[in-house]
Order: C-alpha cells, then structure tokens, then sequence
C-alpha cells in the first residue's frame, strides 16, 4: 500500500462519538464524491462512488451509525481496461436520502440541491470539531498525500472553485498556509512544506501517519546534515590543499629566484618548513616554528611570501619588456 493509502485506511477506521462531527464529515464525503439523482417522481437517490474501499466502508458506517438507515453497496469491476474496482454506495429510499441531505447541509428545506453539493453557509461546520471531520472526509473522498521518503506533497481536489475556497480557508482556520491551483479541470487544495503536513495530519487525527511521517523527517533531516558538514569539510580540505600548492610553487620560485637568505628570519624558516611539510595545516607550521607561532602569524607570514613571489614574477615580466 502507498502512503495516502495508509493515511486513509487509519482515517476510515476511526468514528467520531458526537454525532454533528459524523455529520459534518459525511457531508465533506459527498460534497466531493457524491451526486443525486431525481426520478420521474421527483423522487431523490444519493449515492457515492469511490474507487477506495476505505471510503465506501467508512461513508456506509457513518451512514449506519449516524442516521440508522439502510444502504445498498455494490461493486464494478472493468475487466477489459485493468482499471481498479469502483464501489457505490447507494441510498435509493427518498426520505432517507433527504434526511441526509438536510442534515448535511447540502439541499434546502424547499428540496433545491445546493449548486454542486456545496455547503450551505457553513452551518455544519462551525465547531473546531466538525471542522477537523470535515478536512478528514474530503480527504478520504478525492484527496492524497506522497510518500515522505520522496516528497512532501498534500492534496485534496475539488470540482469547483468555490469549493476549494471553501476548503483552503478551514484548513487554514487552523494555522495553515494552503493553496488552490487549477489542474485541468479540477481545483486542488494543496500544502506543500513537511511541518505543515505534519499539522494537517494531527488536524485530521491521523496520529500514527503523523509519527511515521515526522520518523521519515527526522532521518532526512539528519543524512542533510550530515552531507552538509561532509560537503563543508570537503570544500575546506579543496581549499586548504590548494592553498598549499599555491604556497608551495611560490616559495620555490623566491628560492629559484633569491633563494632564502636575504629573507627575514621568520619568512626563511615558515618557507622552508612549508616546502619540507607541503600537506601540513596551518596550525601545525606554526607549532613547528621555534619559537611557536598561532595560525593567523603563519598565515600572515605565507601572504608576505606569496606577494613577493608576484612582485618577482611581475618583475621578470617587466625586465622582458
């Protein structure tokens, strides 16, 4: 199983206990998945069509348990084109599908279905509780999230921009940075950055996604570290032997030229030891030195050496011209 499949097969198999949060995340369930259908009659069926059994099996429990009514479930299965099982959930009784359907939010007392399922002026979700169900059943029913190991990356897709409005500003009710992008023809909610997923998991209760996640972080966080300090240290030890080398072919130019004598006492003996110790560290030249010079001394002695190698270079130069 993927990742998001993890996530919402932990999510479907929890139940909220007050009944307007079982509400509110029914009504997220068919808002994003769901569509009525109206007989000849004007009688209305409901159904919900998911290609997750997750889905099915926690909308058909929320039914049950939430207004005790009778579903019908079945299966479709596209043999020719491999594609993955379709599973719908129907409510075929009239009453019972407009019990659910006002209780949701999603049609008027009159009978007018909301424009595409959508809420109406938030009712059922104005508690932080019904917000949190509501997050959760959108995700079940059209969202996904990708594998930690690889990206960071939380989606949930709308059909319409106002829904995703919607939904971008209760996630965001709860400190959130979310976002909406058009994607062909839908709308996606998304967040995008590692600690936010994290929250927004905590937010839909999905705890042991969340620890798996935040497990995932921790070691990427510390193998970036380590690379960090290994590609610092790297580029030290580059910069200090090329330095070396620089050093190196300077002195023994000043020795090809005017060899040592007629340099300071100081410059003669850092050149000499720095030719008899080419990988040495500045550190340890200065710990050679009698008496014993710090690092910064020897650095400021090799820059004095290395500007007469440049002054004799440049006067070669000049004595050709």
């Amino acid at each position: 199983m993927s990742f998001s499949s993890d996530v919402k097969e932990e999510l479907s198999r929890q139940l909220c206990a007050a009944r307007h949060c079982r509400i509110a995340e029914i009504a997220a369930i068919i808002s994003m998945c769901g569509s009525v259908s109206i007989s000849k009659e004007e009688k209305y069926c409901l159904r919900v069509q998911t290609e997750n059994l997750s889905v099915a099996r926690k909308y058909f429990t929320l039914l049950q348990k939430t207004f005790n009514i009778d579903t019908e479930v079945s299966i479709k299965q596209n043999v020719y084109l491999k594609k993955a099982p379709t599973y719908l959930v129907l409510v075929k009784n009239h009453e019972d599908a407009m019990k659910i359907l006002q209780a949701a939010r999603l049609i008027g007392w009159n009978g007018e279905i909301r424009e595409n399922l959508s809420l109406h002026d938030n009712l059922v979700i104005q508690k932080s509780c019904c917000k949190r169900a509501f997050i959760r059943g959108a995700f079940l029913a059209s969202g996904s999230i990708s594998n930690p190991q690889k990206s960071y990356h939380f989606e949930i897709a709308c059909a319409t921009e106002r829904k995703a409005e919607q939904l971008r500003d209760i996630i965001n009710s709860f400190e959130m940075d979310a976002k909406i992008v058009r994607r062909k023809k839908y709308y996606v909610v998304y967040i995008k950055e590692g600690s936010r997923i994290v929250d927004i998991l905590n937010v839909m209760e999905a705890h042991v996604a969340l620890m798996d996640l935040e497990n995932v972080r921790i070691l990427k966080e510390m193998r970036n570290s380590v690379n960090r300090k290994v590609n610092c240290e790297t580029a030290n030890i580059h910069k200090t032997v090329n330095a070396a080398v620089k050093q190196t072919e300077d002195i023994k130019y000043i020795q090809s030229k005017i060899g040592f004598e007629d340099l300071a006492e100081g410059l003669a003996d850092t050149a000499r030891l720095r030719l008899e110790n080419p990988d040495a560290s500045l550190k340890e030249l200065g710990m050679m030195l009698a008496p014993p010079v710090g690092k910064s001394g020897v650095n400021h002695r090799l820059r004095k050496l290395s500007a007469l190698a440049e002054e004799l270079r440049g006067n070669e130069g000049g004595e050709l011209l």
